[in-house]
C-alpha cells in the first residue's frame, strides 16, 4: 500500500483477512472514500426516496423497496451493464430464490454518482488487496441494490427475511445510508457452522459491514418504528461482487 492510506486500510483489511468480515464506522469510512472520489453524499442518499416497491417477497411482505444495477469492475475503471435481473439459487436464499427478479433499475444519475463510484473504487482496491493475485478475475461483476426497509406498528420491516444467509458472491459491502425513526436492525455475523461470531448495529450514515461471503452468514434484526404515528425505515446500500 502505497497511496497515503495504509492506517486506514490496514484497520479495515486486518479483521477482514483474519475473521472474514470487518465492521468500519462513519469516521473511518469517510476520510476513505473521500480518497476515492466521494462528494455531494446528500444527493446520493436522497435518491433512496424514488424506490420501486419489491414484488418478488414470498412472505407476502409490502415492507421493502429496492433498485439494482449491475456493473464490471477493474483495474482501468467502472462500466455499468446493461439492465438484468437478480437471480440468486434456493441454495442461498430459500424465500425467494429460484427465480430471476427484475427490480427497477438503479437511475442513470445515481449509477454515476461520485459516491457510488468511490464506493466501488474502494471495494475494489480491498478485495485486490485480500485475494491471491494468481485467482484475481480480468474484471469482477458488481451488483448494486438500494434497499429500503419500512416498518409500522405491529409489523415490523425485515431487512433480511430470508434469515441468516451468504448470498452467493465472492464480498458483501453494506453501508448505511440513513435510519429514520426505527429501533433495532442489529448485524449479526456467523461462521460456516453458524454459531456468532459477531455484531454490532449500522447507525450512522457511512458506518459499514464487509464480509467474505465466502466464510460467514450474515443477517439483520427487525427493524420497529420509535414513533408509530412517523414513517419508519432504514435505507442501505448493498454492493456485492463476485468473480466474472
Amino acid at each position: 500500500m502505497t497511496d497515503g492510506l495504509p492506517p486506514l486500510l490496514a484497520r479495515l483489511e486486518s479483521p477482514l483477512g483474519s475473521d472474514g468480515f470487518a465492521f468500519v464506522p462513519a469516521g473511518e469510512m469517510l476520510p476513505l472514500l473521500e480518497r476515492y472520489g466521494l462528494r455531494d453524499w446528500d444527493s446520493f442518499a436522497e435518491s433512496w426516496n424514488r424506490l420501486g416497491l419489491d414484488r418478488y417477497m414470498a412472505d407476502g411482505g409490502r415492507y421493502r423497496r429496492r433498485r439494482h444495477a449491475t456493473f464490471a469492475i477493474t483495474a482501468d475503471g467502472i462500466r455499468r451493464k446493461k439492465h438484468q435481473p437478480h437471480y440468486q439459487s434456493r441454495d442461498y436464499n430459500e424465500l425467494n430464490g429460484g427465480v430471476e427478479r427484475w427490480f427497477r433499475a438503479v437511475e442513470p444519475e445515481t449509477g454515476g454518482h461520485p459516491a457510488l463510484l468511490a464506493i466501488m473504487r474502494l471495494m475494489h482496491r480491498i478485495v485486490s488487496d485480500l485475494s491471491d493475485p494468481g485467482s484475481l478475475p480480468e474484471a469482477w461483476h458488481a451488483e448494486i441494490h438500494q434497499f429500503r426497509i419500512e416498518a409500522l406498528e405491529g409489523n415490523p420491516g425485515l431487512p433480511t427475511p430470508e434469515g441468516l444467509h451468504r448470498d452467493g458472491v465472492d464480498w458483501v459491502m453494506v453501508v448505511m445510508v440513513r435510519r429514520e425513526n426505527v429501533m433495532c436492525g442489529e448485524t449479526t455475523i456467523h461462521d460456516l457452522q453458524r454459531n456468532m461470531v459477531g455484531g454490532f448495529m449500522l447507525d450512522q450514515p457511512l458506518d459499514t459491514a464487509i464480509v467474505n461471503d465466502n466464510r460467514v452468514y450474515h443477517g439483520v434484526t427487525p427493524v420497529r418504528p420509535l414513533d408509530p404515528s412517523r414513517p419508519a425505515y432504514r435505507d442501505v446500500l448493498v454492493v456485492t461482487l463476485r468473480h466474472q
